[in-house]
């Protein structure tokens, strides 16, 4: 993955499901990819950690679907301003990028 991208995949998980668990933010990153990328831990906890750290998201215990003792992670204020900022930067990075790879006849 390109460097930044997992953390905007994680701030629109959050932002449009809600509180999520590293297992689950993991497994619907694979999902929504249509299964094009393989989210390992070695790969989300530390990317979960540091935009805990940023304060880009919250962290508290709670229970799984499976019945076992999870951390769930949520998007704050800070996290959502900083999600708007990075979808804009990738539309622009990805429109800059598409003008290499499709370049309109003059």
């Amino acid at each position: 993955m390109w460097q930044g991208t997992l953390a905007l995949m994680i701030l629109k998980t959050l932002d449009t499901m809600g509180a999520q668990h590293g297992y689950g933010l993991a497994r619907r990153i694979e999902q929504t990819s249509g299964h094009s990328l393989a989210v390992n831990y070695g790969t989300i906890y530390p990317a979960l950690l540091k935009l805990e750290q940023e304060g880009y998201i919250a962290s508290s215990w709670g229970v799984s679907d499976n019945n076992r003792r999870a951390k769930f992670y949520t998007l704050t204020g800070a996290g959502r301003k900083q999600l708007a900022r990075e979808a804009r930067e990738w539309e622009r990075t990805a429109g800059i990028i598409a003008r290499f790879v499709s370049p309109k006849a003059s």
